[in-house]
């Protein structure tokens, strides 16, 4: 008989080349799958709930595993886990889930935040960008409410991906300003790879006056890389927030109130 388990984790990507396993390569998935195999004693493979690139952090990250038995002690499992793995990844919970369910399918959306800081410091710089520009951050919000007009991100896709399609739906734009921070909030049913930070590269364009809201629209439109803005430094993008159905989200209530960022 086949168990399968939800596992809820975080990790810092500084020292990653992301979530997914690549050839002379860290990364999570790797070293977690090393871990369970040796703690459990079998060989486990992991599906995660999706991509995240080399250096981008996680502060809510799910993902599942099939056991070839029972195991009756998560939070023993939880504990070992977070013993053998590296101060980089934290493991919140473990809990078995129902067979048929598929961390990256069963996703209804994810979200992503964005931190800019406006002043230099050095207790930051490996999670967030130093932006010392002035910025027009009306302009910039202005330029969020464009995103909803349109499906097709092409423009802010990272050139030969091999997506099937550059569809996504976008539930939420939004720039909000907070201490010494600017953070950048977006929520969507998927998301292309490189996409958050090409879009936050394009929107400090608009912000700074180089370009207008009305070249922001025509840079979706044209559905072609060349067009947007550069992408910006992975260190100030972290996965906050993935959302399934109840019940699973009661369950990861707890995890979800746990993980919110401090510094800023």
């Amino acid at each position: 008989m086949i168990y399968k388990y939800l596992i809820a984790l975080a990790y810092n990507g500084k020292n990653f080349h992301g979530w997914q396993i690549q050839p002379n390569a860290k990364t999570i998935q790797e070293d977690l799958q090393t871990a369970l195999s040796v703690i459990l004693r079998q060989k486990i493979c992991i599906t995660g709930a999706g991509r995240t690139d080399t250096g981008v952090h996680a502060t809510f990250y799910i993902a599942d595993f099939d056991s070839n038995f029972e195991i009756t002690d998560t939070e023993k499992l939880t504990k070992n886990l977070n013993g053998y793995l590296s101060k980089d990844i934290v493991i919140y919970k473990i809990f078995e889930i129902e067979n048929n369910f598929n961390s990256r399918f069963q996703a209804l959306y994810r979200t992503y935040n964005y931190f800019i800081a406006k002043q230099k410091t050095p207790f930051y710089s490996d999670f967030s960008l130093f932006f010392p520009h002035k910025l027009n951050v009306e302009k910039m919000n202005e330029a969020c409410k464009i995103l909803f007009d349109y499906k097709n991100f092409k423009s802010f896709e990272k050139l030969h991906s091999d997506n099937k399609t550059s569809n996504c739906v976008i539930f939420k734009a939004e720039w909000k300003e907070t201490g010494n921070f600017l953070v950048f909030e977006i929520k969507a049913d998927r998301f292309l790879r490189n996409m958050v930070r090409s879009i936050v590269g394009t929107m400090l364009d608009v912000g700074q006056s180089k370009i207008s809201i009305e070249d922001f629209k025509a840079i979706i439109e044209a559905q072609n890389r060349s067009a947007a803005g550069v992408s910006v430094l992975p260190n100030g993008l972290f996965l906050t927030d993935i959302q399934y159905p109840q019940p699973i989200n009661d369950k990861l209530k707890d995890v979800r109130m746990n993980t919110k960022l401090g510094f800023c």
